[in-house]
């Protein structure tokens, strides 16, 4: 009787002993060891091309997935959220009294005869020069801290109107109402910081 011939057992091509060489534990195999195909006697050629496409595909399936979930987990990349760092503070020198309006900048819409620019920013903080008069007003998101430059006048600070002028150092708490300021002698000029950095849009007019 004559039995249809059974496929010989074939070795690993070079390429997959390379991958089976990285990956012995997760394959259950190693290099130089034969792959024993299981065909019946009904197995078309194509059948057996397909399978063993099919077993080398997998071989090199594994360690690529492997790679990939490896390079995700370790490579540091940026959330998608973060947000750019403020550049290094440079080494410098400001003359604050020698700025004039238009160095500091155009007036800012709806806050009087504000004008400011800024000159430091931090994660912590920010610093900046200011001139006008201002509405009163307050902020939920920082304290601030005003040293006067130049002018004389009056300045709310609280429930209170009070003077102020140069050399003048005005600590003014997250809350706290302030400005409303009127100069009765030359013009308000403001060394101002704030820590922390004030959120956008919280100012908050008073009457």
């Amino acid at each position: 009787m004559h039995y249809p011939r059974m496929a010989q057992p074939t070795r690993n091509p070079p390429a997959t002993d390379a991958v089976l060489a990285g990956f012995p534990s997760i394959l259950g195999a190693v290099p130089g060891e034969t792959i024993q195909p299981y065909y019946t006697p009904q197995t078309s050629q194509r059948e057996k091309k397909m399978h063993r496409f099919a077993a080398r595909a997998a071989v090199v399936a594994v360690p690529v997935a492997f790679a990939c979930g490896y390079l995700a987990a370790n490579i540091g990349l940026p959330p998608a959220h973060a947000q750019t760092p403020p550049a290094a503070l440079a080494p410098q020198i400001i003359n604050l009294v020698a700025m004039s309006d238009e160095d500091i900048g155009p007036q800012v819409p709806n806050m009087g005869t504000l004008r400011t620019k800024g000159l430091v920013a931090t994660p912590q903080g920010t610093v900046g020069v200011q001139v006008g008069n201002v509405p009163k007003h307050y902020h939920t998101s920082a304290d601030e801290i005003q040293y006067v430059i130049a002018g004389k006048g009056t300045f709310w600070l609280g429930n209170e109107q009070r003077e102020v002028g140069p050399g003048d150092l005005i600590i003014i708490p997250k809350g706290a109402a302030h400005a409303g300021s009127v100069a009765t002698s030359g013009e308000f000029k403001s060394l101002v910081i704030k820590l922390p950095p004030q959120a956008a849009g919280d100012t908050h007019m008073l009457p």
